[in-house]
């Protein structure tokens, strides 16, 4: 059985919708890439910036909140306030963490690298993505093969293209990974 390694990466950041105060509105938010640190007294509060898209209004997006500097190692906490590029990746790509805040992330585009399984011999493609992606693992084949949904959807009902857990190949999310069984 061959092995391939498919790698799914966001092409850019994901936008948010929310409410946007000065355009009365649901708005797109685009996250600016910068942390705000602001302490009172014993506590610390951190937000992640996002801005809208047509009016520049800023929204801060709660990392953490009214706790002790003590509690966060001091490297992080620097990466925090040096706005550490990799660092706001990690939060604005964490549709959970955006979910927390009262947002709606959009799906950003993304990009499928890796080779496509032989026709006629059995593979076993192991789906991976640094980080959470909730997008669904049928878009993701249908994409990299070319597959129409009719051509999905038979090749999924003979068996020929299979999750290895079991789960429904019509209906799971990719998240973090999956291993896949092409025959």
């Amino acid at each position: 059985m061959k092995k391939i390694i498919w790698n799914i990466r966001p092409i850019g950041l994901p936008l948010v919708l929310r409410y946007c105060k000065k355009c009365g509105k649901k708005a797109e938010f685009i996250c600016s890439g910068q942390f705000r640190a602001n302490a009172q007294r014993k506590y610390l509060d951190i937000w992640l910036i996002y801005k809208c898209t047509k009016c520049d209004t800023t929204w801060n997006a709660a990392v953490y909140s009214r706790v002790s500097p003590q509690t966060l190692s001091t490297g992080l906490l620097e990466r925090f306030y040096s706005n550490d590029e990799r660092l706001a990746r990690q939060y604005a790509v964490d549709f959970q963490f955006l979910k927390g805040n009262g947002a709606e992330a959009l799906l950003p585009s993304y990009a499928v690298s890796g080779d496509i399984p032989v026709s006629g011999e059995m593979s076993e493609v192991e789906i991976q993505s640094e980080y959470p992606f909730p997008v669904k693992v049928s878009a993701l084949v249908r994409d990299k093969l070319c597959l129409s949904q009719k051509d999905y959807q038979q090749l999924v009902a003979e068996g020929k293209i299979r999750d290895s857990s079991g789960r429904d190949m019509r209906k799971c999310r990719l998240k973090k990974g999956t291993v896949l069984i092409f025959e």
